[in-house]
């Protein structure tokens, strides 16, 4: 089982908003909580990152980006 999802976004992401919109019910019913990440606000994680955003990392590692698949996810987090 999963131990932390966090979701990589930016402040100008419309995609983002969205994906933690669809991601958020997905992570609750696991039993965990969705730690959302601004990586403007770190300068590492912007570098790395930049407009690859949204990101979702599963115990850190990269699940997925731009587009998650719910059901996927589900059977990630279980």
């Amino acid at each position: 089982m999963a131990e932390s999802v966090e979701l990589l976004i930016r402040t100008t992401c419309g995609s983002c908003a969205r994906v933690e919109k669809q991601i958020t019910p997905v992570v609750e019913a696991a039993g965990l909580v969705l730690d959302v990440v601004n990586v403007d606000e770190d300068r590492g994680l912007k570098l790395e990152f930049g407009d690859r955003v949204p990101v979702v990392l599963v115990d850190g590692d990269e699940f997925a980006c731009w587009e998650v698949d719910s059901e996927e996810l589900a059977a990630a987090l279980a």
